[in-house]
């Protein structure tokens, strides 16, 4: 038998060693690439290990957009969001004025929607979410809303002052209604009383996160317990410390 034959015998069998030794690096990088990957995913989201918690369960350390929270998950609204960890939203709701989390029956989606009047201004609904690339409260009184504002200002409930937004604007049917003595203190944007009960908007930038809470805009006849009672509940939502 020919050297030559004997070389051509062999060369497909040492072609198929060095990709097999080719090979071995690249399945080794995958398998730690995917290790890598599920860490991470576990680290990130314990929610995933578990069903979500029930009612009775202790307030939940939770953290949007980086802002660290702690929540009674009775209070929260959507059960798949009663999780530990870093969420994206929370709704909330809460008991008005005793700020306590309401009883364990389910929630409606919307807060006055198939309510009574009566049933619906007990309650008080906050939103925390990703701030984003919105801008501040502050900075959208300043740059946003006088686009769409009336010039005439009106006396509101005591020492408060309401602006109109305009007809055939984003926000008609709606007024700004802030503390004429100290705007940056107290600012709602709130609907109108029609067909449905009006609801004020109070939104609170913390860090990279926005606290949004909604009410019944009859509360702002007695206004001031009402700003009172927002800090406190904002607070409440806060770690010890922060």
């Amino acid at each position: 038998m020919s050297t030559t034959y004997v070389q051509r015998r062999a060369a497909p069998r040492q072609r198929w060693q060095h990709r097999r030794l080719f090979a071995l690096p690249l399945l080794g990088a995958g398998v730690a690439v995917a290790g890598a990957i599920g860490f991470i995913l576990h680290v990130l989201w314990p929610g995933w290990q578990g069903p979500p918690l029930g009612h009775h369960a202790p307030a939940l350390p939770v953290t949007v957009a980086g802002v660290a929270f702690n929540v009674p998950p009775a209070a929260i609204r959507v059960p798949i969001q009663r999780q530990p960890g870093a969420h994206e939203r929370l709704d909330l709701a809460f008991l008005w004025p005793s700020l306590q989390p309401p009883e364990a029956a389910a929630l409606p989606n919307v807060p006055t929607k198939g309510l009574p009047k009566a049933q619906a201004l007990e309650r008080i609904f906050v939103t925390i979410a990703a701030a984003r690339d919105s801008l501040a409260p502050d900075e959208r009184v300043k740059t946003i809303y006088p686009r769409y504002l009336e010039t005439d200002v009106t006396a509101g409930p005591e020492g408060l002052s309401v602006m109109a937004f305009r007809q055939g604007t984003p926000y008609q049917g709606e007024d700004l209604i802030y503390d004429a003595e100290a705007p940056q203190n107290f600012l709602v944007r709130c609907s109108r009383n029609g067909l449905t009960p009006g609801v004020c908007l109070f939104v609170r930038r913390i860090g990279e996160a926005d606290v949004t809470i909604r009410f019944a805009r009859d509360w702002l006849a007695d206004w001031r317990p009402v700003a009172e009672t927002i800090d406190r509940l904002i607070a409440k939502l806060r770690p010890p410390g922060a």
